[in-house]
């Protein structure tokens, strides 16, 4: 009911007795309304914030796990280039085991820049997306077996590495080859003549090394090989160094592989500076680019 300015609400019992009467303000149910607008619109406000904060929430926690994942796939791709490097890094001495039998001037020699040949169609793409880690593991197993095979090759030449050291593999000094093993003409100019070695071109002064470790058992002057130096390395196997200009050991000196045995010059029966290289294997020459190794 409404009497003057303020609104009564009374509540009967079914017989129509009066229980309680709640008498207010005329305007109080409109502000009562209105606040319990304002409840609802708040709570929705902040049900939408909560809404979107658990989406978020939800797209952040995947995002995480990408990145967990990520940092997983990194940590296992690290851990696999570590194997590669420390394998590949093995290989260096596993080199120098294998070609020390042989001697430095043996071994390969380091790659050139240039590249050239013809030009061709791109490959086709390979069907399938190969991930990065598939990638390093291919990579890893075929570094892997290259160094098995480094291995066995250098467990073969240590079982060998004496009988190989012995061999005259190296070149006694670097230059052209005048003079080739077999028939030539005299350097007399008159007829032609057998040479047992080769004649292997230098400057006066160069020095001559030996290409195997033995025993030096004739080092002075020589009718035609000038002033010269012989070695024996065992096993009916010598070598002879002719037409030097200046002797550095003496008979019975033991020298070692790549030991200085003196230097090149024109001494004896000869026409310009260079070495004289001979093989003798049981007194009788042989030719000496049958041991070079390269």
């Amino acid at each position: 009911m409404n009497r003057g300015n303020r609104f009564s609400l009374v509540l009967v019992r079914g017989d129509g007795a009066r229980i309680v009467r709640f008498s207010f303000p005329r305007g109080l149910p409109i502000v009562i309304l209105a606040g319990f607008l304002l409840l609802g619109a708040g709570l929705a406000a902040v049900a939408a914030d909560w809404w979107m904060s658990r989406a978020g929430s939800r797209e952040v926690g995947g995002l995480l796990r990408v990145i967990e994942a990520q940092r997983a796939t990194i940590s296992g791709l690290k851990g696999r280039m570590a194997e590669v490097q420390t394998e590949v890094a093995s290989w260096r001495d596993l080199h120098a085991r294998i070609w020390e039998p042989f001697g430095p001037e043996a071994a390969p020699k380091a790659r050139r820049a240039g590249i050239g040949g013809p030009s061709a169609t791109s490959p086709e793409p390979s069907k399938g997306r190969v991930t990065p880690a598939e990638e390093v593991d291919r990579l890893a197993n075929v570094v892997r077996e290259e160094g098995e095979n480094l291995r066995a090759l250098e467990r073969l030449i240590s079982r060998a590495g004496k009988a190989l050291a012995s061999l005259p593999s190296r070149w006694p000094v670097r230059g052209a080859v005048n003079s080739e093993f077999g028939g030539r003409r005299s350097p007399g100019g008159k007829g032609s003549e057998f040479h047992g070695g080769l004649d292997i071109g230098a400057e006066r002064g160069t020095p001559v090394h030996a290409p195997a470790g033995g025993t030096v058992t004739f080092a002075g002057s020589h009718a035609e090989y000038g002033l010269s130096v012989t070695i024996d390395h065992g096993g009916d196997l010598r070598t002879i160094y002719g037409h030097l200009s200046k002797i550095m050991v003496t008979a019975g000196d033991t020298v070692a592989r790549g030991a200085q045995l003196g230097l090149t010059g024109n001494t004896g029966r000869s026409s310009g500076p260079h070495l004289h290289y001979e093989i003798l294997v049981k007194n009788r020459p042989v030719n000496p680019r049958a041991y070079f190794w390269d």
